[in-house]
């Protein structure tokens, strides 16, 4: 059962694990959602972590803080998804920790934007990398993210860099829908307001 502080407790002990083993993380997906955009119902945490020790070493130091593996959480599926699913026991709310990679995951983490989560520093993807990010998904949920940004942080995003990144991963993945469904919203955006 959730407590009244959910992601918040899950945040602060999830800030100390990691700390220990000195792996930098942001937190990314709905709860990223959240502070750039709109409120919309969720109760599970996604970060991306990029971590110098082995998996193995990694999930202890979160058991040691409160965490444990999910019962999906096998060796073989870690090894597949590089996402370790997990679940805070103060809380009882899930955890997906992707192990991030090179190259575009280091951008977002390099541009991830600190902000202070009831009295602790919690780094989350920038509101540019999180449209990315969500337009990438496609879900009807992810492009309700996307409104929900450009409502509310709209006039101050950096929409050149958005547009240099999907060009990057539509080139990338051979895909040509990115920009034009960046567009639309923006389109939509400028006419509606949300």
């Amino acid at each position: 059962m959730s407590s009244a502080a959910g992601p918040a407790e899950l945040l602060s002990d999830l800030t100390v694990a990691l700390g220990a083993v000195g792996a930098p993380w942001y937190v990314f997906g709905a709860q990223a959602a959240l502070v750039w955009g709109r409120p919309r119902l969720t109760t599970d945490v996604d970060v991306t972590v990029k971590c110098g020790v082995s998996t193995d070493d990694l999930v202890r130091a979160l058991e040691t803080h409160g965490f444990s593996l999910r019962v999906d959480a096998t060796p073989a599926f870690i090894r597949t998804t590089r996402v370790v699913p997990l679940e805070h026991g103060a809380s009882g709310l899930a955890l997906d920790l992707v192990l991030g990679g090179p190259g575009l995951e280091e951008q977002f983490l390099e541009r991830a934007v600190p902000i202070d989560v009831a009295g602790t520093l919690v780094r989350f993807i920038s509101p540019e990398d999180l449209i990315v990010t969500k337009l990438l998904a496609g879900r009807e949920k992810d492009i309700g993210d996307v409104r929900g940004v450009l409502s509310e942080r709209g006039d101050a995003l950096d929409v050149g860099r958005i547009r240099a990144t999907l060009a990057l991963l539509e080139k990338a993945l051979g895909q040509s829908d990115l920009t034009r469904i960046l567009e639309d919203e923006i389109s939509r955006w400028q006419r509606t307001g949300q």
